[in-house]
Protein backbone atom coordinates (compact mmCIF):
# COMPACT_ATOMS: atom_id res chain seq x y z
CA UNK A 1 0.00 0.00 0.00
CA UNK A 2 2.88 2.57 0.67
CA UNK A 3 4.16 2.06 -2.54
CA UNK A 4 1.19 2.71 -4.36
CA UNK A 5 0.74 5.70 -1.93
CA UNK A 6 4.51 7.11 -2.67
CA UNK A 7 3.23 6.72 -6.60
CA UNK A 8 0.31 8.46 -6.53
CA UNK A 9 1.63 11.45 -4.24
CA UNK A 10 4.62 11.77 -7.17
CA UNK A 11 2.46 11.58 -9.34
CA UNK A 12 0.14 14.43 -8.27
CA UNK A 13 3.30 16.41 -7.73
CA UNK A 14 4.65 16.17 -11.22
CA UNK A 15 0.91 17.05 -12.08
CA UNK A 16 0.38 20.02 -10.27
CA UNK A 17 4.12 21.53 -10.69
CA UNK A 18 3.81 24.07 -13.23
CA UNK A 19 7.27 24.07 -15.51
CA UNK A 20 8.86 27.13 -16.72
CA UNK A 21 8.12 28.13 -20.47
CA UNK A 22 10.06 27.68 -22.67
CA UNK A 23 9.79 31.50 -23.55
CA UNK A 24 10.96 32.33 -20.71
CA UNK A 25 14.59 31.95 -21.52
CA UNK A 26 17.26 34.68 -21.53
CA UNK A 27 17.78 33.71 -25.04
CA UNK A 28 14.03 33.81 -25.96
CA UNK A 29 13.35 37.49 -24.31
CA UNK A 30 16.28 38.92 -26.51
CA UNK A 31 13.93 40.20 -29.00
CA UNK A 32 11.70 41.84 -25.99
CA UNK A 33 13.70 45.39 -26.73
CA UNK A 34 11.71 45.80 -29.74
CA UNK A 35 7.77 45.08 -28.33
CA UNK A 36 6.24 48.40 -27.89
CA UNK A 37 4.62 50.86 -30.75
CA UNK A 38 6.96 52.58 -32.77
CA UNK A 39 7.07 56.10 -34.84
CA UNK A 40 9.97 55.35 -37.82
CA UNK A 41 11.30 57.73 -40.26
CA UNK A 42 13.65 56.85 -42.99
CA UNK A 43 15.40 58.58 -45.79
CA UNK A 44 13.93 59.93 -48.57
CA UNK A 45 14.76 57.64 -52.04
CA UNK A 46 13.89 54.48 -49.53
CA UNK A 47 11.19 52.23 -48.57
CA UNK A 48 9.25 53.66 -51.73
CA UNK A 49 9.76 56.94 -50.82
CA UNK A 50 10.81 59.84 -53.75
CA UNK A 51 14.57 61.17 -53.30
CA UNK A 52 13.12 64.60 -51.89
CA UNK A 53 10.70 62.96 -49.28
CA UNK A 54 11.21 61.25 -46.12
CA UNK A 55 9.41 58.02 -45.36
CA UNK A 56 7.17 57.75 -42.10
CA UNK A 57 5.49 54.72 -40.77
CA UNK A 58 4.77 52.74 -37.65
CA UNK A 59 5.29 49.44 -36.50
CA UNK A 60 3.84 47.42 -33.36
CA UNK A 61 5.66 44.75 -31.84
CA UNK A 62 4.09 42.43 -29.29
CA UNK A 63 4.57 38.91 -27.53
CA UNK A 64 1.72 36.57 -28.79
CA UNK A 65 0.79 32.63 -28.08
CA UNK A 66 2.17 32.87 -24.40
CA UNK A 67 4.94 34.91 -25.08
CA UNK A 68 6.70 32.44 -27.53
CA UNK A 69 6.04 34.44 -30.28
CA UNK A 70 7.23 38.10 -31.33
CA UNK A 71 4.59 39.86 -33.65
CA UNK A 72 5.20 42.62 -35.90
CA UNK A 73 2.71 44.78 -37.61
CA UNK A 74 4.48 47.43 -39.90
CA UNK A 75 2.42 50.12 -41.98
CA UNK A 76 3.42 52.58 -43.82
CA UNK A 77 0.17 54.47 -44.93
CA UNK A 78 2.39 57.06 -47.00
CA UNK A 79 3.42 54.02 -49.31
CA UNK A 80 0.47 52.10 -48.51
CA UNK A 81 3.18 49.76 -47.93
CA UNK A 82 2.43 46.90 -44.83
CA UNK A 83 3.64 43.87 -43.34
CA UNK A 84 4.04 41.40 -40.53
CA UNK A 85 6.69 39.42 -39.13
CA UNK A 86 6.66 36.21 -36.90
CA UNK A 87 9.55 35.66 -34.85
CA UNK A 88 10.69 32.92 -32.59
CA UNK A 89 13.27 31.69 -30.52
CA UNK A 90 14.16 27.94 -31.68
CA UNK A 91 16.51 26.50 -29.18
CA UNK A 92 17.34 23.24 -30.45
CA UNK A 93 19.46 25.31 -33.34
CA UNK A 94 20.02 28.45 -31.08
CA UNK A 95 18.71 30.64 -33.21
CA UNK A 96 15.98 33.46 -33.62
CA UNK A 97 13.48 32.43 -37.05
CA UNK A 98 11.42 35.18 -38.27
CA UNK A 99 9.02 34.68 -41.27
CA UNK A 100 8.01 38.03 -42.81
CA UNK A 101 4.44 38.58 -45.08
CA UNK A 102 3.36 42.05 -46.95
CA UNK A 103 0.87 43.19 -49.40
CA UNK A 104 3.90 42.79 -52.02
CA UNK A 105 3.31 38.97 -52.21
CA UNK A 106 6.52 39.17 -50.15
CA UNK A 107 7.24 35.98 -48.20
CA UNK A 108 10.81 35.73 -47.13
CA UNK A 109 12.59 33.50 -44.06
CA UNK A 110 15.40 35.08 -41.79
CA UNK A 111 17.88 33.08 -39.28
CA UNK A 112 20.18 34.72 -37.16
CA UNK A 113 20.97 35.77 -33.58
CA UNK A 114 21.37 38.29 -30.55
CA UNK A 115 25.16 39.23 -30.43
CA UNK A 116 27.17 42.18 -29.20
CA UNK A 117 23.93 44.74 -28.82
CA UNK A 118 22.77 43.99 -32.43
CA UNK A 119 20.03 41.41 -33.30
CA UNK A 120 21.39 40.10 -36.83
CA UNK A 121 18.91 38.13 -39.18
CA UNK A 122 19.67 36.64 -42.17
CA UNK A 123 17.81 35.02 -45.37
CA UNK A 124 19.87 32.26 -47.04
CA UNK A 125 22.28 32.48 -49.88
CA UNK A 126 21.02 32.73 -53.27
CA UNK A 127 22.86 32.25 -56.44
CA UNK A 128 21.87 34.59 -59.32
CA UNK A 129 24.01 35.24 -62.29
CA UNK A 130 27.51 34.28 -60.55
CA UNK A 131 26.96 36.39 -57.72
CA UNK A 132 25.93 34.72 -53.96
CA UNK A 133 23.03 37.36 -52.55
CA UNK A 134 22.46 37.38 -49.29
CA UNK A 135 20.33 40.27 -47.48
CA UNK A 136 20.13 40.59 -44.08
CA UNK A 137 18.26 43.23 -41.15
CA UNK A 138 20.56 44.52 -38.47
CA UNK A 139 19.16 46.00 -35.47
CA UNK A 140 21.57 48.20 -33.59
CA UNK A 141 21.77 51.59 -31.18
CA UNK A 142 19.52 50.31 -29.40
CA UNK A 143 18.27 52.24 -26.37
CA UNK A 144 15.13 51.93 -24.36
CA UNK A 145 13.17 54.87 -26.49
CA UNK A 146 14.86 54.30 -29.73
CA UNK A 147 16.80 52.22 -32.42
CA UNK A 148 17.95 51.85 -36.27
CA UNK A 149 16.93 48.85 -38.28
CA UNK A 150 19.39 48.39 -41.30
CA UNK A 151 17.59 46.22 -44.61
CA UNK A 152 21.16 45.31 -46.08
CA UNK A 153 22.19 43.04 -48.96
CA UNK A 154 25.66 41.20 -50.24
CA UNK A 155 26.58 40.14 -53.73
CA UNK A 156 29.92 38.37 -52.23
CA UNK A 157 28.23 36.41 -49.94
CA UNK A 158 28.06 38.23 -46.70
CA UNK A 159 31.49 39.66 -47.16
CA UNK A 160 30.30 43.16 -47.99
CA UNK A 161 27.11 44.80 -47.61
CA UNK A 162 24.98 47.74 -48.68
CA UNK A 163 22.39 49.24 -46.98
CA UNK A 164 19.42 49.28 -49.11
CA UNK A 165 16.83 50.78 -46.40
CA UNK A 166 17.71 52.61 -43.26
CA UNK A 167 14.64 53.30 -40.22
CA UNK A 168 14.97 54.82 -37.43
CA UNK A 169 12.42 53.61 -33.96
CA UNK A 170 11.51 56.30 -31.93
CA UNK A 171 8.77 54.76 -29.29
CA UNK A 172 5.66 55.80 -28.88
CA UNK A 173 4.53 53.61 -26.37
Amino acid sequence: MLPYFLFTLLFCTLVVQNPASPCQSEEAMQFDFWVGKWQLTWPGGQGGTSKEQFGTGTNEITKILGSCVVRENFASPQTQFNGESYSVYNPAKKVWQQTWIDNSGAYLLFEGEFAEGKMILRTKPVETNGKTIVSRMVFENITQDSLDWNWQRSVDGGINWTDLWTIHYKRIE
